[in-house]
């Protein structure tokens, strides 16, 4: 076995939930036994932007079935294996494979050079669901912010105002929801944002939610659009709205239609981040937002 000199084949943005591979190389790291395969269909967390966690599910050698423990981002110079946040160069270093790190128990042995990974769909699904009620819960955050602004900033998929991109410190993607945190420090403030608009987060709320209701009505298609199959080429989150085409790079899985969302709802919440004027978003399914 040799470490790979091309990015992982990654199956997920289409929605695979298995794939038939070629086993790379395997070493022991921290926390168990690291696989890498010329394909997959895991979804990993990346430590850049670690919103999203990985998927679940088991990854079968021979006649031996493991459980799927871990799945994250890695690079590779030919030389070394580095793990998620010991990758010590950026995505698309020229002489750097990234790659799909499987983690398998550590006392696992493999007998055989091919494998299948299997997902659990049914986390996919509800993570996928969380993930565009993200997306579309801070397109519809934008919008209400829209008059908010002495300056004007870069816009977002839709037109309006990037509040979202510049004021979120933190993004979590749950299942059927997620969780944002937004910071109105110095530098949103010098970007022209004013945070009086924010002094009634009640109506905010309303707004947004008003948004986000009337899209998920529309049952939307959601798609993926991808420059290529490899882990690091571009993606972006497609849903053609009615007042346009909303077009945001991610590498997360989503929902395939908005009618998917049926039931999510959205709250704002007060809070001070670090000692600013801040609030979360939460997306959730049913009566009660999750602990935050």
């Amino acid at each position: 076995m040799t470490l790979p000199r091309t990015d992982t084949v990654v199956l997920y943005p289409e929605g695979a939930l298995s794939a038939t591979a070629s086993v790379l190389h395997a070493e022991p790291v921290e926390g168990g036994l690291a696989v890498l395969l010329d394909r997959t269909a895991a979804h990993p967390v990346d430590p850049a932007w670690p919103d999203q966690s990985a998927d679940r599910g088991a990854v079968i050698v021979g006649s031996d079935e493991f459980p799927l423990i871990g799945c994250v981002v890695g690079a590779t110079d030919g030389e070394r294996l580095f793990v998620g946040a010991d990758v010590p160069v950026k995505k698309g270093t020229e002489g750097w494979a990234f790659v799909v790190v499987h983690l398998l128990p550590a006392d696992a042995v493999l007998q055989s050079d091919r494998a299948e990974v299997r997902i659990d769909a049914t986390h996919r699904e509800r993570l996928g669901i969380g993930h565009t009620a993200c997306h579309l819960a801070s397109l519809a955050l934008n919008r209400a912010l829209a008059g908010a602004w002495r300056k004007e900033p870069r816009a977002d998929a839709l037109g309006a105002p990037d509040f979202d991109a510049v004021a979120c410190e933190r993004s979590t993607i749950l299942e059927r929801g997620s969780l944002d945190e937004y910071r109105v420090g110095r530098s949103v403030r010098r970007a022209g944002f004013d945070p009086e608009a924010l002094a009634d987060l009640d109506a905010v709320e309303a707004a947004v939610r008003l948004e986000f209701a009337a899209w998920i009505a529309t049952g939307a298609v959601v798609s993926i659009e991808a420059e290529g199959t490899g882990l690091t080429d571009r993606r972006w989150w497609v849903c053609a709205l009615p007042d346009g085409t909303a077009r945001i790079p991610c590498g997360g899985t989503h929902a395939t239609r908005l009618t998917e969302l049926e039931g999510i709802e959205v709250e704002l919440d007060a809070r001070e981040l670090e000692g600013a004027v801040g609030f979360a978003m939460i997306t959730h399914h049913g009566d009660r937002a999750p602990v935050a």
